[in-house]
């Protein structure tokens, strides 16, 4: 799923986690690019999710 590029950047995509409890349709998914060597972790932003019309908290996928 991540892209592979040269250094420490890579390509992560960000899904909602309050979307699969509110049982309605579809996903809200964005992708970003962050520093392998300065965050190992997942990350975890709040994004703007458009299906709940509201700004929730989006984690790292695999």
């Amino acid at each position: 799923m991540a892209k592979k590029s040269k250094g420490n950047r890579i390509q992560v995509i960000l899904e909602c986690t309050e979307h699969k409890e509110s049982g309605v349709a579809g996903t809200s998914r964005y992708i970003t690019m962050k520093n392998r060597k300065n965050t190992p972790a997942r990350i975890e932003l709040k994004k703007y999710n458009p299906i709940l019309r509201k700004y929730t908290l989006h984690r790292e996928i695999k």
